[in-house]
């Protein structure tokens, strides 16, 4: 058996697994997807892990004092470490219960958020609890949140200054939480979770990993909505994330 035969009886194994559709191989040459490697146990290939620093290391630190994602929530609601709190009617600081077993981080609030001081909600929110939904995850059950707190001008990417300022609270989050998976929707918030550049494309099909949790990266809600031919590639790696919480 060839090594490309072999992959491509992993991939299919694979699928099966997760309850997906038939699947067609392409020949050498022709269009269609390519075939990723997959460990033995089915899950995709080990991708990037990244381990920033943890509490101990910044005692003296506000943040690294917080006990409960309420304090955090606090320190967030009176921070001015950049320019996007100018602007802002709330923060944003996220919302779900501190025994989640998973994370979902996206970008950064639009306006329906940045008015009601709440993760996710309008047509985007809508379909992400369906998506969790298809899971069998209330949403409720989630911890929801953003890699920055405050709406960006126009719902433009945030810049670089304005996601480090902002990062320490999520890292606090994630430590508070101690969730069993992360979803990262959307290349900003895979990139700044795992302090890469790789484009999300490059990114999916992988198991990350921060700080040893397992981090499955997969399209943003508000980009499916642009794009309906993306809900099955992010229905795969919503599955995924699904397997890993039960595994």
């Amino acid at each position: 058996m060839t090594d490309a035969r072999a992959l491509a009886v992993e991939y299919l194994k694979q699928q099966r697994l997760l309850g997906g559709d038939s699947v067609i191989l392409r020949g050498r040459g022709t269009d269609g997807p390519s075939v990723r490697p997959v460990s033995p146990s089915g899950f995709p290939p080990v991708g990037i892990a990244f381990d920033p620093p943890s509490a101990d290391l910044f005692a003296a630190d506000p943040i690294q004092q917080t006990r409960s994602l309420q304090d955090v929530a606090t320190l967030i609601a009176s921070c001015r470490k950049c320019k996007l709190c100018d602007a802002r009617t709330n923060t944003v600081p996220g919302e779900g219960p501190a025994t989640a077993r998973l994370v979902v981080i996206g970008e950064g609030p639009g306006r329906t958020e940045d008015e009601t001081g709440r993760p996710f909600v309008g047509r985007a929110g809508e379909l992400l609890t369906k998506i969790l939904e298809a899971i069998k995850l209330p949403r409720d059950l989630v911890f929801i949140c953003n890699i920055v707190k405050c709406r960006p001008p126009e719902n433009r990417l945030p810049q670089y200054d304005e996601i480090a300022a902002c990062l320490p609270y999520l890292y606090r989050q994630i430590e508070l939480v101690k969730p069993k998976v992360i979803l990262a929707m959307g290349g900003t918030a895979a990139q700044s979770l795992l302090s890469t550049k790789q484009s999300l494309g490059a990114l999916r099909n992988q198991v990350h990993r921060f700080r040893g949790i397992p981090v499955i990266v997969t399209y943003h809600p508000a980009a499916l909505l642009r794009n309906p031919n993306w809900k099955r590639p992010t229905w795969d790696d919503v599955r995924i994330a699904a397997r890993l919480l039960d595994n």
